[in-house]
């Protein structure tokens, strides 16, 4: 078994965990370079450090906790953390109350993401792109999971209510993602459960 800095660690973990990695760097930073750049800089940073990762178990929550710091570091760098819409309006809706449109664009919805802070986009992808466990998006991002739950649940409510109230033609779709090759696709994948319902609560432990 290949231990961790040498040469077979690093393309064991680059063929098993590049594709969700920059799925998730895609949904952050809506600019497949950026993407492209910040899934190869976790790589960097993992091999230079991969000394603090203390249970080779937990290795994918850790290589995407090592992306969400170089993403915010950066974002702090050039003083930007993305479009700061207030969820405020909708903390008190009862659950149900924001029905989810039929069908949704991708290009739409990823426009939808990118109007959330950080700090809900991220359990969002993570919960419904990524797969994770409440408890490993609370790993992640350093949180409670109650704060996870809270924040998905104000998420997806804004999100759902984004997108039925937003007209159609009223976003400009991402340039670079018009350029992507068909390959991009299957990158970019719808959510593997719909993230505008509800999860069972079994996945939360």
């Amino acid at each position: 078994m290949a231990s961790p800095g040498d040469q077979r660690w690093v393309e064991a973990i680059i063929s098993q965990y590049y594709q969700g990695l920059y799925r998730y760097a895609y949904r952050l930073t809506g600019s497949a370079t950026e993407a492209e750049d910040l899934t190869q800089e976790t790589f960097v940073k993992a091999l230079t450090h991969h000394e603090q990762l203390r249970d080779a178990e937990r290795i994918r929550p850790w290589l995407y906790s090592i992306l969400r710091h170089e993403y915010l570091q950066r974002c702090r760098a050039h003083q930007q953390r993305g479009r700061m819409v207030s969820l405020d309006d909708f903390h008190d809706l009862p659950d149900g109350v924001v029905e989810a449109p039929a069908h949704v664009d991708t290009e739409l919805l990823q426009q939808g993401l990118l109007q959330l802070p950080e700090e809900f986009r991220t359990p969002l992808v993570l919960a419904y792109w990524e797969d994770f466990r409440y408890q490993d998006i609370a790993e992640i991002m350093g949180i409670p999971i109650g704060t996870v739950m809270s924040r998905l649940w104000r998420a997806k409510q804004w999100l759902k209510h984004w997108l039925l109230n937003a007209p159609e033609g009223d976003f400009v779709k991402n340039k670079e993602a018009e350029k992507q090759p068909a390959s991009e696709g299957s990158r970019l994948s719808h959510p593997r459960k719909n993230l505008l319902q509800h999860r069972r609560s079994s996945h939360a432990v």
